[in-house]
């Protein structure tokens, strides 16, 4: 029996839109915010699962999750990547983590606000 080669962890880029939850930090006046997070991974979809549980962990309350893939696919896409997001991006690899980049609040209907988000 063959023994399967382990694929290797990649980091993606995901934006997390939040929704109100009991104790979940937010500003009284939100009505929720978007998260933009590196989360590692074999593939976009465990690294969404992993981002998905450490939100709930932390009292936060997932609502939808936008994958941007790996730094590669950002970067075939056209985007930007700065030096502390590259930075940020190194240390969810080495830590195996979940890393919360930015996090933009809504109110009152902003739900456009994350779109500045990568």
């Amino acid at each position: 029996m063959e023994k399967k080669k382990k694929k290797p962890q990649q980091v993606f880029t995901l934006v997390v839109q939040v929704g109100r939850h009991k104790d979940d930090g937010l500003p009284d006046d939100a009505t929720g915010g978007a998260l933009m997070c590196f989360a590692t991974g074999v593939d976009e979809a465990e690294a969404v699962r992993e981002t998905v549980a450490v939100l709930k962990q932390a009292d936060l309350s997932p609502l939808d999750v936008t994958g941007y893939g790996t730094r590669q696919d950002r970067i075939e896409q056209g985007h930007e990547i700065d030096p502390e997001e590259d930075a940020l991006m190194q240390r969810a690899l080495e830590e195996n983590a979940v890393i919360v980049a930015q996090f933009t609040p809504f109110f009152d209907g902003e739900e456009s606000a994350g779109n500045d988000l990568p």
